[in-house]
């Protein structure tokens, strides 16, 4: 698979700092720090999904008035009853 070349904008304010971060991450090289990036967001962005999904199994535990200990015995009695495919 062949690099694919894409241009992108920065503001000319924004350009030390993404001359600072390219040269520390990527050794200069502005392709292998946004390589090195897409790793780090990817996650930043996976911990916030489980973040947000933590958050609502708590939301949903206290509506349905539920111990929040009693939540992985529940999760195993489903589990068990489910058919499998």
């Amino acid at each position: 698979m062949t690099a694919q070349t894409l241009g992108f904008a920065v503001q000319p304010e924004d350009r030390p700092l993404l001359d600072e971060l390219t040269a520390y991450f990527g050794n200069g090289n502005r392709s292998a720090y946004l390589r090195a990036t897409l790793k780090v967001m990817k996650s930043i962005m996976i911990a916030d999904q489980l973040r947000e999904t933590q958050a609502y199994g708590q939301q949903r535990t206290a509506e349905l008035g539920m111990n929040p200990a009693d939540v992985p015995a529940r999760i195993q009695e489903f589990l068990k009853s489910r058919p499998r495919a």
